[in-house]
């Protein structure tokens, strides 16, 4: 059985959503994220156009093969606002993603149950209005050959429609390629075979 070697992520950061109850207003927010520092960014942008808000609860998650995540309640009681907000980056099967709700208190307590509910909608809602795309899972490889090899090189490139990301055409040559993950070691056994032409996979 073949590894997934594909993931989901959003386009854009998502159309802010709203959700009341009793008074209290939820602000629903998704972005696409590579690092903590988009993290932190949006996280700080948030806060200076809601900075009377009571919470800014959140949640996300960074990576394809190893996962890294973190669920924020914000001051609110535990485990009622991260982890109902990371349930839906579970749900929708997505990555690369931080999910932020900005809460306002309309003067009624809603109790765990009633806090669950709603960061989870608020959640759900702002992932409904993303636009969520599947991207692949790619292998980077470095290939390195002499520039009387450049034809043959190019052909296998283009016969397995491979994408140069970089390349350096000197005495000696050099492409950066990217490769799906499930095909990457069909293509890495290619170029090894090849007479004079070094592939090495970079991270």
């Amino acid at each position: 059985m073949e590894e997934k070697d594909t993931y989901k992520t959003l386009v854009n950061p998502s159309e802010e959503t709203l959700f009341k109850d009793r008074n209290s207003k939820f602000f629903g927010y998704a972005f696409p994220v590579s690092t903590e520092d988009d993290i932190k960014n949006c996280l700080d942008e948030l806060k200076k156009k809601h900075p009377n808000a009571g919470h800014h609860c959140y949640a996300w998650q960074l990576g394809t093969e190893k996962i890294r995540f973190r669920a924020n309640d914000d001051g609110e009681p535990s485990n009622s606002a991260g982890q109902p907000i990371y349930g839906q980056i579970q749900a929708f099967d997505i990555t690369n993603v931080l999910i932020v709700s900005v809460r306002y208190f309309g003067g009624t307590k809603l109790g765990v149950g009633g806090l669950i509910n709603a960061y989870r909608t608020s959640a759900k809602m702002a992932l409904e209005e993303s636009d969520i795309v599947e991207k692949t899972i790619d292998v980077h490889f470095k290939i390195t050959f002499g520039y009387d090899m450049m034809n043959k090189v190019q052909q296998v490139i283009k016969k397995n429609q491979l994408d140069i990301l970089n390349q350096k055409l000197e005495l000696n040559c050099e492409y950066i390629i990217s490769v799906r993950k499930n095909e990457s070691s069909a293509i890495f056994e290619l170029f090894t075979n090849m007479f004079k032409v070094e592939i090495e996979e970079i991270q």
